[in-house]
């Protein structure tokens, strides 16, 4: 799996964001991989800037709090 662009974004996101990312909830240095930074959706898929292909197991979170 290519993370090259997402590593590079998070590196920049350290010197920004505390932690590098907007909640300590997420803070990804405890699990010891960088985060994905995601480009497009569509549906129940999620693309990467990197180009890879997730699928959203945990979209019903979102229309859960609402």
């Amino acid at each position: 799996m290519n993370r090259k662009r997402s590593i590079a974004l998070y590196r920049r996101a350290l010197g920004l964001i505390p932690g590098g990312v907007n909640s300590p909830v997420r803070a990804f240095k405890a699990i010891g991989i960088p985060p994905i930074f995601i480009e497009k959706a569509r549906g129940s898929k999620l693309w990467d800037i990197d180009g890879n292909e997730y699928i959203d197991y945990v979209g019903s979170w979102g229309p859960m709090i609402m």
